[in-house]
C-alpha cells in the first residue's frame, strides 16, 4: 500500500526553546522566512504525502491557521497587485494536500501522539515526522529523491517499517536512540533490517553509530501495538518500546539517510538550520554571507 498520509505531533510545550515558544509554538519559529512546520511539510508533500494530520494542544492553533486559506490578506495582496506576495501565499499548502488537526489532551508521549491519529489515518501505513527536524536535501546526489520518499518507496516495495537513522560521532552516542542492525551498515539512501534499538547507550557499549532521528514509516498494526504499550521512560507512552513489540512480529529496518538534519527545537541546531537555509537563499543569501563576513566575533 502506498504511503500518503503524515502525522506530525505537534503538541508539545517546546521548553527547550523558551522563551521564545512562551506565547508561539515552537513549530512557527521561523527559519529565514518560512516556520519551521512549513519545511516538514513541504518535505512531505515532496514525498507525495496528500494528507497531513497535525496531533495539536489548544494553545497551538496558530500552526492550523498558517495553512488555511487568509481571505482577507489574500484580497488586499490582490489589489495592490502583490503578485508575487500572493503566489507565495497561494503556495504555502498545495490544493490536492489537505490538513486535519486532532487533540491531544494530555503530553503522554510521542507513542500517545501518534495514537492519537488513528481514527483519521484508519488501516492505512503512514509516515511520523518529528516537527523541529528538519531534513534538508540540498547535498544530496543530484537526481536522488528525498530520504522521506525513498523510504515510502522501500516500504511499499517491502512491506517493513522503515526508521530513518543517521550517522553520528562514537562520543555522541549517548544523546541517542542508537539501532542496531542484523549485518552491515546500509550505505545512503538504502535499508537494513533492525535487530533492536538501544536508548541512550554508554560509548561501549553501542551497537552502531546509526542514531534515529525523527522521519518513521510504519504500517497501522502499530495502533494496536500502542494501545497495549506501557507507559516507559519518562512514564510517557513510547513508540520506540511499540516498534520494539512490531519487531517482534515482522521485520523493521533502519533507512540510512542521504541529506542533513537540524534540531530545530534547540537552540543551537536552529541557529544551524538558519546559516544554512540564509546562506543559500535567492533573495538575501549573498547579503547574508556577507554580514558574516563582516562579523568581528
Amino acid at each position: 500500500m502506498s504511503v500518503k498520509t503524515a502525522v506530525l505531533p505537534v503538541a508539545g510545550l517546546g521548553t527547550r526553546f523558551l522563551p521564545a515558544s512562551k506565547a508561539i509554538p515552537k513549530e512557527m519559529i521561523t527559519v529565514v522566512d518560512k516556520p519551521v512546520i512549513q519545511y516538514v511539510v513541504d518535505e512531505a508533500v515532496a514525498a507525495g504525502i496528500k494528507q497531513i494530520v497535525l496531533v495539536n494542544h489548544s494553545a497551538k492553533r496558530a500552526i492550523e491557521d498558517h495553512f488555511d486559506v487568509h481571505y482577507e490578506l489574500e484580497t488586499e495582496l490582490e489589489r495592490r497587485g502583490k503578485d508575487e506576495l500572493l503566489q507565495i501565499m497561494c503556495s504555502i499548502l498545495p490544493a490536492d494536500v489537505r490538513v486535519i488537526s486532532v487533540r491531544q489532551g494530555k503530553a503522554l508521549g510521542l507513542g500517545h501522539a501518534v495514537m492519537c491519529a488513528r481514527e483519521v489515518v484508519g488501516d492505512s501505513p503512514f509516515a511520523v515526522m518529528l516537527p523541529d527536524v528538519l531534513v534538508d536535501a540540498y547535498h544530496q546526489a543530484a537526481g536522488s529523491q528525498g530520504d522521506l520518499a525513498a523510504m515510502n518507496q522501500r516500504f511499499e516495495h517491502s512491506g517493513r517499517a522503515q526508521i530513518m537513522v543517521e550517522q553520528v560521532p562514537m562520543e555522541r552516542v549517548s544523546q541517542y536512540g542508537v539501532v542496531a542492525l542484523d549485518g552491515e551498515a546500509p550505505v545512503a539512501g538504502h535499508s537494513q533490517v533492525m535487530t533492536g534499538v538501544v536508548e541512550k547507550p554508554a560509548q561501549s557499549e553501542a551497537p552502531s553509530d546509526l542514531a534515529v532521528v525523527g522521519r518513521y514509516v510504519l504500517p497501522a498494526r502499530i495502533f494496536e501495538l500502542l494501545e497495549t504499550t506501557k507507559p516507559g521512560a519518562g512514564n510517557e507512552i513510547q513508540l520506540t518500546d511499540a516498534i520494539a513489540s512490531l519487531m517482534q512480529e515482522q521485520q523493521v529496518e533502519a533507512y540510512r539517510m542521504q541529506g542533513v538534519t537540524y534540531d530545530c527545537g534547540s537552540k543551537l541546531g536552529y541557529l544551524q538550520a538558519t546559516l544554512a537555509y540564509g546562506l543559500r537563499h535567492p533573495q538575501v543569501g549573498s547579503g547574508f554571507a556577507e554580514l558574516i563576513r563582516q562579523c568581528d566575533v
